[in-house]
């Protein structure tokens, strides 16, 4: 295990449930990826989406679907997308 997963699974146990997490880019991104399944969290991305979930399994990565860094996220159930260009 290298330090980066160490410390996204560390800031996995701080997550309380039922909140909104905003995951910024890198190393924050890997958190999802370590929070049990039992914890409900919605993570946001800087690209807008709210509800993201773990990476993909290999070769099920959609295009269309990453974290702030353009790395391949999945979507939880709810999940939905924002804009702030207005």
């Amino acid at each position: 295990m290298d330090a980066k997963e160490i410390i996204a699974r560390r800031v996995a146990q701080e997550i309380q449930p039922d909140t909104l997490v905003n995951l910024g880019i890198g190393l924050p991104s890997m958190v999802a990826n370590y929070l049990p399944k039992e914890v409900h969290v919605f993570f946001q991305a800087e690209n807008g989406v709210i509800g993201l979930g773990a990476r993909p399994p290999e070769g099920m990565e959609d295009p269309d679907l990453t974290d702030a860094g353009g790395g391949f996220v999945t979507a939880v159930p709810g999940a939905a997308s924002i804009d702030s260009a207005m």
